[in-house]
């Protein structure tokens, strides 16, 4: 196992156990399933295990696996405070103490702010006095690191980078989602800063495997490096010093030694340009079933009146790439669920994006495709709904 360093110097393994998706034995967590797979990757050099309040029986299964082999001082526990249940500052103290006690310990090695998706969630949490409570905990000991995991646009990401002294960050990133949510510009300006970056969803969530084209999986078995598709997504991101930790959400012995392998063998730096061909490839191939030839170059930003252009045609292609489902629900993550309204529902066909765009797209005709296909009724009455109780008010007309 490989490792890299955290903000003040401590190892961390390149590849981080993500602890949601453990096995289900009826609708309990099959413990001693869960047991042999974490202490596979333990004996391995795995020392980052990454769970969540919210993950059902994940922080309980976790602190028990970890108790009864005696090696909670051993490795690092990432949790994660359910930032979209506060409502007051008695209510951090409520949820972080329910978390020590399932994982069984009394300190959190790596805490983060669960799910931001705007700048205005940071801003809720500083209302209620997260940031003086952080420093007591910090100073106290009962969490070592402080950070934030986050879905929504790079532009968001970068102001709450820039907000705090934080002490990492976790992100969702792979060769697909290179422009997208807080993106390679996120990633790279963490690492300026000197922030650790903990990736989540390196595979989306298993599609680069499952989901992939035939085109595609013939690109990968033709190599001649005979990587498997989720070896050639992970070895993408180790090819990047900026890169710290990737989490994999391991559910079988296999799935273990096949990532250790890969966070064993992979250097930075490293990757060919004929491996980076090979991958241009194959997201040509995956983006064959796009509806929209965006390249999320941004040159179209911003929009006079706030609409997230390639924010959502990112999401309309996710709908034909992926699965319906799939492209809506990044949709209200990334564009339904920001404070100020980013929907194409604004554009009032100034045309000013279409005389900069580098692909000559239609944008305004496909502004309103996109929307019809991304917000049906019920998920439009369900995104105003949320913003409703997230923002108290809706603002803007949608």
């Amino acid at each position: 196992m490989q490792y890299r360093k955290d903000k003040y110097g401590n190892d961390l393994s390149m590849l981080g156990y993500g602890c949601m998706r453990f096995t289900k034995k009826g609708n309990a967590i099959d413990i001693d399933k869960a047991e042999k797979e974490i202490m596979a990757a333990y004996k391995a050099g795995v020392n980052y295990y990454d769970t969540a309040y919210i993950y059902p029986g994940s922080e309980a299964a976790l602190g028990e696996i970890l108790e009864r082999n005696a090696i909670r001082d051993k490795v690092n526990i990432a949790t994660k405070l359910p930032q979209y249940l506060i409502r007051n500052a008695k209510a951090i103290e409520k949820y972080f103490s329910e978390e020590l006690m399932r994982l069984r310990t009394d300190y959190v090695d790596y805490y983060l702010m669960h799910h931001l998706t705007d700048v205005d969630m940071w801003e809720k949490l500083k209302s209620v006095g997260i940031i003086d409570w952080i420093k007591e905990k910090k100073k106290s000991g009962k969490i070592r690191n402080i950070g934030f995991s986050y879905h929504g646009n790079t532009d968001n990401f970068i102001t709450i980078l820039n907000d705090f002294d934080w002490d990492f960050c976790q992100v969702q990133y792979n060769y697909l989602d290179e422009v997208t949510q807080a993106g390679v510009k996120g990633v790279k300006a963490a690492a300026e800063k000197g922030i650790p970056v903990v990736i989540m969803e390196p595979l989306r969530g298993g599609k680069l495997v499952n989901m992939l084209p035939d085109k595609a999986k013939k690109l990968f078995k033709e190599d001649s490096h005979g990587w498997t598709p989720a070896e050639w997504a992970f070895r993408w991101l180790y090819n990047q010093p900026e890169v710290t930790v990737v989490l994999s959400g391991m559910n079988s012995l296999e799935m273990v030694e096949e990532n250790v392998k890969t966070a064993s063998d992979m250097r930075p730096g490293t990757f060919s340009e004929k491996d980076f061909q090979l991958l241009e490839e194959v997201k040509k191939a995956i983006k064959e079933k796009e509806k929209v030839g965006c390249t999320g170059c941004r040159y179209c930003m911003p929009c006079p009146k706030g609409v997230d252009i390639p924010g959502t045609f990112a999401c309309y292609n996710t709908m034909y790439t992926e699965n319906k489902s799939a492209g809506r629900f990044q949709f209200a993550q990334t564009v339904g669920l920001t404070k100020e309204p980013a929907f194409a529902t604004q554009c009032v066909g100034c045309g000013k994006c279409e005389q900069h765009c580098p692909q000559n797209i239609p944008i305004r005709e496909k502004l309103k495709e996109a929307d019809k296909a991304l917000r049906p009724i019920t998920y439009k009455v369900g995104i105003n709904i949320a913003r409703k109780f997230m923002f108290r008010k809706k603002k803007g007309k949608a």
